[in-house]
This record gives C-alpha cells, sequence and structure tokens, in this order.
C-alpha cells in the first residue's frame, strides 16, 4: 500500500503548495485593482475583494489549510520510510520532506504567486472561499482564542496606518516611477494633485512686489498705452496708493470701450468698466480656492492678510500650474530661473518657489517654513545673507551669488554628500565668505 501513501503525500504537497500560493497572491494582490475589476463586471475580482475585507479569516484559512497539509504529508511520509528503514526512517523522513515542502510547497509557487499575484488572486479566488466556508467553524474556534491571548498581552485594538490614505498613494505613485512604470511628467502631476489639500493661496499666489498694477489716475491715453503693452489680460487698478486697489481692469473690455468711443481714449474711464476686485484670505486651501473659481466663474482674486493688506495675487492658472507644470502661452515671457551649470550646481533666482525648483531637479527640499528657495536660506540662515556666504543644509550647498537691498536675487545650489552637510553643521547658521 505504499503507493497509496505515496500519492497521499503528494496531495497533501500540492494542496500546501495551492495554500501557500494562495497567501502570497492574496496578500500581494491590489485591492485598487481588484475594485477596479470588478466594476468592469469581474466576479473573481468581486470575490477577491470580499476576501480581502475578512482579512483575519483569510490568514486564519491559510495557515490552518497550509499546516494540515505538511504535518499530514510529513506524518505519512514517517510512517513510510519507518517500514523501509527501521527507527532511522525518521531522519530520512525528515531531510526528504524538508526538501519536498520548501522547494515545491512553499518557494516555487510563492514565486510564482509573487510575480503575478492580482493573476493568482483571481485564479485561487472561489476555492479559498470554497475552503473558508467549510473550515468555518473552526476558523471561528481559532479567532476566539487568538483575540483573547491578544487582549491578554495588551495588545488588542484597530490597526492604525503610519501614513495617511493620501500618503500612501503618494507612495505607490513613487514606487511605480522608480520601477520605470510611470514618467516623471505623470508623477509631478499626482503628485500636484494630492498636494491641492496641504497648499494654501499664500503658496502659489504672485506676490504683490512682481504684481503689475496701473494708476487708474492715469491720463487715459497713458492707461491705455501701459495696459496694451502688458502680457496680462487682467490688470488691478489703484488710486491714491498701490495697497488701495479698486478694481480690476480686463482688457477685453478696455478693447470693447476704445470700439464704443470709436478710437478717442481721451474719453475712456477705466474706473467704470473696471471689475470689483474680489478680496481672498491668504490662508485658503487651494483646493477650496480652485471650487471658489469655478463657482464665481472667474480666474482673478486678490490675495490679502489678516489685516487685510494686499500680500498678492492668485488666478486659476497659478492653481492649475501646480497639478500640470508651468503653462507658457505666446504673451508670455519666459524667465530662466533655475539654470543648470556643467559642474552639477544650479544657479537659481531667489523669488523661484521651493515646490517649482523640487519639481524641475527633483530635488526634496522642505517648504513648510518658507515658499521661495531665498526664504529657505534666510530661514536657516536666522539672518539676511551677504553675497559670498555660503550654508549647507537638508543635503546642498547654497551660495549668495547676488542680493539687493534685502532681497537674494540669485544663488548656487550644489548637492553635497551627508558626511560633508555633517561637518558643516556648526558654521552654516553665521556662514562662511568667499
Amino acid at each position: 500500500m505504499d503507493w497509496l501513501g505515496f500519492s497521499i503525500v503528494v496531495f497533501c504537497l500540492l494542496v500546501s503548495a495551492f495554500f501557500a500560493a494562495s497567501e502570497t497572491a492574496l496578500t500581494g494582490a491590489s485591492r485598487a485593482s481588484m475594485l477596479r475589476l470588478s466594476r468592469q463586471g469581474h466576479h473573481e475580482a468581486d470575490v477577491v475583494s470580499r476576501l480581502l475585507d475578512m482579512r483575519e479569516r483569510l490568514i486564519g484559512a491559510l495557515l490552518l489549510g497550509n499546516n494540515i497539509a505538511n504535518i499530514g504529508a510529513s506524518a505519512i511520509a514517517t510512517g513510510i520510510f519507518t517500514n523501509w528503514f527501521g527507527e532511522v526512517g525518521v531522519l530520512y523522513a525528515t531531510g526528504v520532506m524538508t526538501a519536498l515542502v520548501v522547494i515545491f510547497a512553499e518557494v516555487l509557487p510563492k514565486t510564482i504567486a509573487i510575480n503575478a499575484p492580482d493573476r493568482v488572486a483571481l485564479a485561487v479566488a472561489r476555492p479559498m472561499r470554497l475552503t473558508m466556508y467549510v473550515l468555518g467553524p473552526l476558523l471561528t474556534v481559532v479567532e476566539v482564542i487568538v483575540r483573547l491571548l491578544m487582549r491578554l498581552f495588551g495588545l488588542a485594538g484597530e490597526h492604525q496606518a503610519i501614513l495617511s490614505p493620501t500618503e500612501r498613494l503618494r507612495g505607490a505613485v513613487d514606487l511605480l516611477h522608480h520601477e520605470g512604470k510611470v514618467e516623471k511628467q505623470d508623477r509631478d502631476m499626482l503628485g500636484g494633485l494630492l498636494d491641492l489639500r496641504e497648499l494654501q493661496v499664500s503658496d502659489v499666489m504672485i506676490h504683490r512686489t512682481e504684481m503689475m498694477m496701473i494708476n487708474a489716475d492715469l491720463p487715459p491715453e497713458d492707461l491705455v498705452r501701459e495696459v496694451l503693452a502688458t502680457e496680462y489680460t487682467r490688470i488691478p487698478l489703484w488710486r491714491d496708493k498701490p495697497e488701495n486697489i479698486i478694481g480690476v481692469l480686463h482688457a477685453k473690455d478696455l478693447l470693447r470701450a476704445i470700439r464704443a468711443s470709436e478710437g478717442d481714449t481721451s474719453r475712456i474711464d477705466a474706473s467704470t468698466i473696471a471689475l470689483p476686485p474680489w478680496f481672498v484670505p491668504e490662508m485658503r486651501p487651494v483646493s477650496e480656492q480652485l471650487k471658489a473659481f469655478r463657482r464665481r466663474k472667474t480666474h482673478f482674486a486678490l490675495v490679502v492678510d489678516e489685516y487685510g493688506e494686499v500680500e498678492g495675487l492668485v488666478t486659476l492658472e497659478d492653481i492649475l500650474e501646480e497639478i500640470v507644470g508651468d503653462i507658457s502661452d505666446e504673451h508670455d515671457v519666459v524667465v530662466a530661473g533655475v539654470r543648470a551649470q556643467p559642474d552639477g550646481s544650479v544657479v537659481v533666482d531667489g523669488s523661484v518657489p521651493i515646490r517649482d525648483l523640487n519639481r524641475a531637479m527633483d530635488w526634496r527640499l522642505p517648504d513648510e517654513e518658507a515658499t521661495t528657495v531665498a526664504g529657505l536660506v534666510i530661514h536657516e540662515a536666522r539672518s539676511i545673507p551677504d553675497r559670498g556666504q555660503s550654508f549647507t543644509f537638508h543635503g546642498f550647498r547654497f551660495r549668495v551669488l547676488r542680493r539687493e537691498r534685502n532681497r537674494i536675487t540669485a544663488l548656487r545650489i550644489s548637492p553635497v554628500p551627508r558626511e560633508a552637510e555633517v561637518e558643516e553643521a556648526k558654521p552654516r547658521r553665521a556662514g562662511t565668505s568667499f
């Protein structure tokens, strides 16, 4: 009857291989892929999703079935080898079964499953559901015992993920980019979309020092000349002082007024055709501002601080650029704010936003405490550096190339080894002149 025993051993090894492959496939299957397939009408994907929702019972069924198969195969093989070789057959059975279980019931099926977890998960979904149904009463007993033991050792409690769902999604995108399955541009777009809830309007606005504004009290001819000379279609108008903005002039409205006056620009009163200014707080989340733009059907807003002072302006294009990158049209003035050098360093304008630099160079400079590169240097230095001073932090060496009054206008940034950053940690606050 040895042939019957061998048949049972082979059957047990096949069952063990099935449970090993199922464990690897079901724990490694993508829930997002299963949800997508389920919505497309794939019934096996729906079964996989339900199995993953019962994770504790699923793991219990996998381990219980795998151990029963392995123990059964080892016990029968031990009996066969004992009949053949006597007491020493126990050693032979241990060696042979260890090799068979490791190779054919563990490594081989798990390797197959890990190379195609979604496909294998779909293939084993229905048999695993049947197994869980058959072992249901036994699994219930096992679950009760396990929970009691966990409560006894103070390990009971809900699972709390280290990262938020947004961070996990960002990590998945980064991993796919690292594996070459997602291009950098697509990764940046997805990352920008995920960042919208974390950004405030102050992070994406154009600062008031870079705003194009026109005095509403200028002679009509001069005002029209300035509007036509700028590349913008919406220009804030101020009166008495630049902080007192009385309206926003749209170039199309001005052209209509010129046509209505039959080309006589002296008859145009810009303040009467300007739209009322829309003020928004600088701490408003960018995602909410995007919804507000769509709701009001306008693309332009002025940003004010907590005291009501104008800090800058934000447009729909500024928000979209956080997702898709820079948007340029035939009227934009291209300013090269980031210039890579042959020696590996990068010359950067001080006004370049940190987020834009990170996106262009694929760096990870922090942008929590400052918006621009110059602001980051000032924050780290705790002072306004002079021309020629250098600082090392966050894995980069920053050297001030130009400074105009209280503004840093140009810097040279060079990646440095971590060891060099540690050695220069002490003098970096005061800076070093060259």
